[in-house]
């Protein structure tokens, strides 16, 4: 895993001290070696941190030439199959003599070979790279089909002395001399609806994103014109369920469940490849212990395994990781953490996540990448198994519920909604202790007021708006702002072949899942200089998982099915069967204790004025109510404080 930067300029003059600065400035992401390559004729400079996972030589360092001398490539991530795909090159060029034995060798000699279409096609991995063609003086960049590795970019400065920046982070672009950092209030409307910024925005202007799936090619034309031509998708999460829908297998479980198993393992056997320290993180949940158990099935010792715990109960997953790992005999580290360990994490994130990004489990999530960094350079984890197998209680609830509630009137459902929320949040948690066990407690009022915005939708789809949004009505709180189109503004329409759980699943892939998950995870691995796999996220995973009829994945109220069937060769039930814990923190009570002044700082009535982006006075309010508990605004504000955090880093 490494950190990527580039940039082609108008300018003439020398400007490698730019690229040097974007480099050091990510020397997180790649500790091991700092790479760089300049073609000061046409402009074009590439810079490359590199984290070591595959041959640790000199080889395998960045930015590298293609043996013919017509590529220069900077990449990050990991090619899988990297060791077939040599075979294949070497079928076809007998002569070819490998240099080391680098992902990135194979990756460029493919390119030089095929192009850059048939390369996608074949390879199978996470990845984003640059790639400078010297033939043809055309820049292409690639980000991989879910959106694992990040790519950031855009055109900056004035007339003659704009240049064409790209990087893995934000931070980098910042520190170019040509970069502008106007913030888009647009953006800034996203992050407040969704918690973060969905692609192909960022918090600035003019600097975008590059989808999933995506490539972008700028011809010699397009660089000296400053033009930004439309990226073109090389593999679509849509198309493949649209495929898997028309190409579903026949029921029958074992042969589907074995198929299934198998294919898991030979994905996870390929991404425990490493010539570095490996384990994974564990949960305890689903997606993490099945990802553990098919580990150790493969490995002759014990894997490494990975806990963050927290005293408090509802956020507690440890004990449960625990037993899972003296089940399966992993060699298991967990550190339970105190409130002051995670707290001292807040001042650190702006600077982690470089642009407002505000999923509060972005917390326990650096926290269990710092833990693991400690023996292991890479960790395989379970994300993606929730979207790619139905595991989220929305997929559930929607089938089990909306038909009911649909039956009662809207102005009935209103009335009711508001009576929900005119009830105090310790009201209702004192209900909670009282009426549900404390293997089934929960946050009730914050399930509640869920249930409110429920209420008061019309039809499922809205409903599924609703769930994923913070603040419905953003625009009104960012000064300025206006609405604009995401992936999720055509969610209506766009899939009427496909049942409502299978909507969601499909857009929590396009939006949710790279957007909010993956960002959340790349950035805190990589602060750790820790590289982090998804075996759910191999395209050939969750191609077959399309072709599986849906009542394997979600039956009988409940998700991941399937999975659940392969889980049980390896684990007892009693281990895996319980609810559904969120990755979560208590920040409701953190705000009006522990993180109160520093809150109350950020939200100043007078600082918020002065800067001139938020209507203060609705956020004022909120804050107010917030603290005298008469409502539970703690994820609306900490949308709002995550921002103004990043604004007193920036």
């Amino acid at each position: 895993m490494c950190g990527i930067t580039g940039f082609y300029s108008h300018s003439k003059l020398s400007l490698k001290n730019d690229i040097i600065k974007m480099n050091s400035v990510i020397s997180h992401r790649g500790p091991d070696t700092t790479g760089v390559w300049e073609n000061k004729n046409f402009g074009i400079f590439m810079g490359h941190q590199r984290l070591s996972i595959l041959d640790l030589s000199i080889a395998g360092q960045q930015p590298m030439k293609s043996k013919s001398e017509r590529y220069i490539l900077t990449y990050n991530g990991e090619i899988y199959n990297h060791l077939e795909i040599r075979k294949e090159i070497e079928e076809k060029n007998f002569n070819i003599i490998w240099k080391g034995n680098s992902d990135t060798e194979t990756l460029i000699e493919a390119i030089d070979l095929w192009g850059i279409e048939k390369t996608l096609k074949k390879i199978v991995g996470m990845f984003a790279f640059g790639l400078w063609d010297q033939k043809e003086n055309c820049l292409t960049l690639v980000r991989d089909r879910m959106g694992e590795k990040p790519l950031y970019f855009g055109w900056q400065g004035k007339n003659s002395n704009k240049a064409f920046i790209f990087a893995s982070e934000l931070k980098a672009l910042k520190v170019h001399s040509n970069f502008e950092k106007e913030i888009s209030r647009d953006a800034l409307a996203l992050q407040l609806q969704f918690n973060c910024i969905p692609a192909p925005y960022s918090i600035y202007k003019n600097i975008y994103k590059l989808l999933p799936g995506h490539y972008l090619q700028l011809k010699k034309t397009d660089l000296e014109k400053n033009l930004l031509p439309k990226s073109k998708s090389y593999w679509s999460l849509k198309e493949t369920a649209i495929l898997g829908l028309k190409n579903l297998k026949p029921i029958n479980i074992q042969i589907i469940k074995d198929e299934l198993e198998v294919i898991l393992k030979n994905t996870i056997k390929q991404q425990m490849i490493s010539d570095v320290p490996l384990g994974t993180f564990l949960s305890g949940g689903v997606d993490s212990s099945l990802v553990a158990a098919l580990m150790q099935s493969q490995s002759s010792q014990p894997i490494k395994t990975f806990t963050v715990g927290f005293n408090e109960e509802i956020y507690n997953e440890a004990q449960d990781a625990k037993k899972v790992a003296n089940f399966l005999g992993t060699d298991h580290t967990e550190i339970y953490i105190s409130e002051k360990q995670a707290l001292d994490v807040v001042p650190k994130l702006p600077k982690i996540y470089d642009e407002p990004f505000s999923d509060s489990s972005q917390i326990p999530t650096y926290l269990v990448s710092e833990l693991a960094k400690q023996k292991v350079t890479v960790s395989l984890t379970g994300d993606g198994g929730d979207e790619i197998f139905c595991g989220y209680n929305r997929y559930v609830m929607s089938k089990k519920w909306w038909n009911k509630i649909c039956l009662i009137p809207l102005p009935l459902r209103i009335f009711l909604a508001d009576r929900i929320i005119a009830f105090n949040p310790d009201n209702w948690n004192y209900l909670s202790k009282i009426f549900m066990s404390s293997k089934n407690k929960n946050n009730l009022s914050h399930l509640m007021y869920k249930f409110s915005k429920v209420l008061r939708c019309k039809t499922l789809d809205g409903v599924y708006i609703k769930l994923v949004s913070h603040i419905d009505n953003p625009t009104k709180f960012v000064l300025d702002s206006n609405n604009v189109d995401t992936r999720l503004s055509n969610y209506s329409f766009e899939l009427n072949q496909f049942d409502d759980q299978q909507k969601m699943m499909i857009f929590d892939g396009l939006t949710y899942l790279p957007d909010d998950i993956l960002v959340k995870v790349d950035r805190a691995s990589m602060a750790s200089s820790l590289e982090t796999r998804a075996p759910f996220l191999d395209h050939r995973v969750i191609e077959f998982s399309w072709q599986i009829d849906q009542s394997l994945k979600l039956r009988n109220g409940q998700g991941k099915w399937i999975l659940r069937q392969i889980l049980n060769k390896y684990l007892p039930k009693n281990l895996i069967e319980r609810p559904k814990k969120g990755f979560g923190v208590p920040l409701d009570s953190w705000l009006r204790g522990s993180l109160r002044d520093w809150a109350e700082n950020l939200l100043d009535q007078k600082k918020l004025q002065e800067q001139g982006y938020f209507n203060s006075k609705l956020i004022r309010d909120k804050w107010t109510e917030h603290l005298s508990n008469k409502r539970d605004w703690q994820h609306d504000l900490w949308n709002i404080l995550m921002f103004q955090a990043w604004m007193d880093q920036k």
